[in-house]
């Protein structure tokens, strides 16, 4: 499959697919939220920026500048909490 047709893929199922987005971010902070410091902080970097990777596709197919820009810059979050979370940084 290639990009042209994902994309197209993308555009058919946005609303599912960026609902899935936001309901991976409440989980990611619901889970911190709940569980404080026992969280497994790298578990939810890594989903945290999966669902960044995700809502950032969506934003970019559909051409929202302000949600593409506020979704990739929590991919960046995503990369430094991964860092963090795996003791790289």
């Amino acid at each position: 499959m290639n990009t042209s047709a994902i994309n197209q893929l993308v555009l058919r199922h946005h609303k599912v697919l960026e609902m899935i987005g936001v309901m991976m971010r409440i989980t990611s902070f619901a889970t911190v939220s709940w569980m404080g410091a026992k969280s497994p902080f790298l578990f939810v970097w890594a989903f945290n920026t999966l669902d960044a990777i995700l809502l950032s596709w969506c934003s970019l197919v559909r051409r929202d500048l302000a949600y593409t820009l506020l979704n990739l810059f929590w991919i960046v979050v995503g990369l430094v909490g991964l860092g963090r979370a795996s003791g790289l940084i």
